[in-house]
């Protein structure tokens, strides 16, 4: 049974779960959007088929876990006179998988069954298994383990905070907050084929003049979605991301600009709904 000192570090308890929240978005953006590419946000939705939308909404999703792990980390550093207390590590630990594993069980909810915006893969002809095998194993499971740690981990005996107890608690500080800080760098890294682009152009650019454009600096076109303004090309070492934006494009994926799923589009590789091949 819990102690009294048990539950000493409740004001570490949301801190770890938001942390745990963000981990999680982030490792639903950056393995299923970006690595293995089987949704976007919003890929079951009929109404925002254009890729521009697609990348839009990917890129709000991101940001909205940019600003979820920012908070986390802020209310982190201020509790963090908490960090001593006996109970501090597990708690942390403990409510960072709580966090994780519910947003996963709130994606499963809400993305995938109530509002069906999108499936875990969307592609598979038994979607419903992989959305249930997903709420299982990355939502069910961690949060049953968090709730084991924060309740029997290893500090519950302690019976003060201790030079051990506070050890703990400033290695899981410094472990989630590391990992938070690992995974934002990652939502937003480039694709390891430096020399395939996505480039989007603006509304009112006609596919003409974004071939045109492309044509310019020598890009040699891979895919372009149906509406004609998303392209994935390969672009020489020399050429300047420059050109591009001088000639209408919004988003060279290779400039400064580029943010996660905006450079994991599949190109020769893949189909995407509306897209098309040159020939």
């Amino acid at each position: 049974m819990p102690t009294p000192t048990t539950f000493a570090a409740r004001p570490l308890v949301g801190t770890g779960f938001f942390l745990g929240f963000a981990l999680g978005g982030f490792f639903d953006g950056i393995l299923l959007h970006q690595i293995l590419q089987w949704h976007h946000l919003l890929s079951s939705v009929d109404a925002a088929q254009d890729m521009r939308l697609q990348i839009l909404a990917d890129g709000l999703f991101h940001a909205l876990m940019y600003v979820i792990a920012a908070i986390a980390l802020y209310q982190l550093w201020r509790r963090r006179a908490a960090l001593t207390r006996a109970d501090a590590g597990r708690t942390l630990w403990g409510m960072a998988l709580v966090g994780f594993g519910s947003w996963h069980m709130i994606d499963a909810v809400v993305s995938h069954w109530v509002t069906g915006i999108h499936r875990v893969k969307v592609d598979s002809p038994q979607p419903l298994l992989w959305d249930l095998a997903w709420f299982v194993v990355f939502g069910v499971l961690p949060v049953l383990a968090g709730w084991w740690v924060r309740r029997n981990g290893p500090d519950t005996a302690e019976g003060g905070p201790g030079e051990a107890s506070a050890r703990r608690g400033r290695h899981a500080a410094a472990s989630l907050g590391l990992a938070v800080l690992v995974a934002v760098p990652m939502a937003a890294l480039p694709a390891g084929d430096n020399d395939q682009v996505t480039v989007l152009f603006a509304p009112g650019v006609t596919p003409a003049q974004a071939f045109n454009a492309l044509a310019r600096v020598d890009a040699r076109v891979l895919w372009v979605d149906r509406s004609g303004g998303m392209w994935a090309v390969k672009m020489p070492e020399y050429a300047s991301a420059w050109g591009l934006y001088r000639d209408g494009a919004m988003l060279v994926s290779q400039s400064g600009m580029a943010f996660g799923c905006f450079n994991w589009i599949k190109g020769a590789t893949g189909e995407r709904p509306g897209a098309t091949r040159p020939a």
